[in-house]
């Protein structure tokens, strides 16, 4: 990156910002799914050990491949979410530094222009 102008790297740091807000957002998503995933799975199998609505052998290996997938997309997801939140950390602690190189100017003490 450049020094010429940190407005531009800014805009791009935000952007960038924005971009893995989405990501985690969309992991936060797979991760109630995951979730209801693995209490659809274990409920299922208990259902399916108890004999309450005369399922078979298949409803109980489909029942542990539900709950095997969602535990296997939770700790997918929550790695991923959490490398997100550590780059979106990072990239907020660049543009604070961007944009405290900037001079800035009080409103106030800007001279009046007329239009």
């Amino acid at each position: 990156m450049t020094d010429s102008d940190p407005t531009d790297e800014i805009s791009d740091i935000e952007a960038r910002i924005e971009a893995l807000a989405e990501i985690a957002e969309r992991c936060r998503k797979y991760i109630l799914a995951s979730k209801l995933a693995i209490g659809g799975g274990a409920a299922l199998l208990l259902i399916t050990i108890l004999g309450l609505f005369g399922m078979g052998q298949t409803a109980a290996l489909g029942s542990i491949a539900l709950v095997l997938g969602g535990i296997v997309s939770l700790g997918s997801n929550v790695s991923t979410l959490r490398q997100t939140e550590g780059a979106i950390g990072d990239a907020e602690a660049l543009r604070s530094q961007l944009i405290s190189r900037i001079d800035l100017r009080v409103v106030a003490d800007a001279p009046m222009k007329l239009v």
